[in-house]
């Protein structure tokens, strides 16, 4: 027996996406940060444009500081979960049945840890980081634009945002050099 209990934000007659166990309900868990980007869709009633993905990097802001602090531990961290965001990207991608789904928010979370990634962590750094990362993540400048469009599956939703954390990360670092943190 199928269970649905997700739904897309169409209106009339709104569209089920079926899950058919727990596995499938823990990766969508997963995928839309403990369905923290399920929220601004209910408030909104749009499907694109939700404001998902500010959700889903504001709630890696606020788990930050719950990640490895050394060098080597944080860049290990990084790498595993770089791997495990694709992994439950792709599958919940799955579920969906659409490539890059909105409410697939993990890809934001790596994203900004990655920009966030080997710097000190004050709140003018984490936040500028942050700053940038939103501004790259929804412009999507070149070459960021290209991969995401170009790249399939898993890697595709995460790796966009993952050069756009790297290039969130360069920029704050250049800023940070005119205007240190004091």
């Amino acid at each position: 027996m199928t269970t649905h209990f997700f739904r897309t934000g169409r209106s009339a007659g709104r569209e089920r996406v079926s899950g058919t166990g727990l596995a499938d309900r823990l990766t969508v868990f997963l995928a839309t940060g403990f369905f923290i980007s399920l929220i601004p869709e209910k408030l909104t009633g749009f499907r694109k444009f939700t404001g998902a993905g500010f959700m889903g990097t504001a709630l890696a802001f606020l788990m930050f500081p719950l990640l490895p602090g050394g060098t080597a531990a944080y860049g290990c961290f990084l790498a595993l979960f770089f791997i495990f965001s694709v992994l439950v990207a792709d599958r919940a991608s799955s579920i969906y049945g659409t490539h890059d789904d909105p409410r697939i928010v993990i890809d934001e979370v790596a994203g900004y840890w990655i920009a966030a990634a080997f710097m000190e962590r004050t709140i003018f750094s984490l936040t500028t980081a942050f700053i940038f990362f939103r501004i790259l993540d929804t412009l999507k400048p070149w070459p960021i634009k290209k991969l995401e469009k170009s790249l399939e599956g898993g890697f595709g939703i995460v790796f966009d945002d993952a050069l756009a954390g790297i290039e969130a990360n360069l920029l704050t670092r250049l800023l940070l050099v005119f205007w240190p943190a004091k």
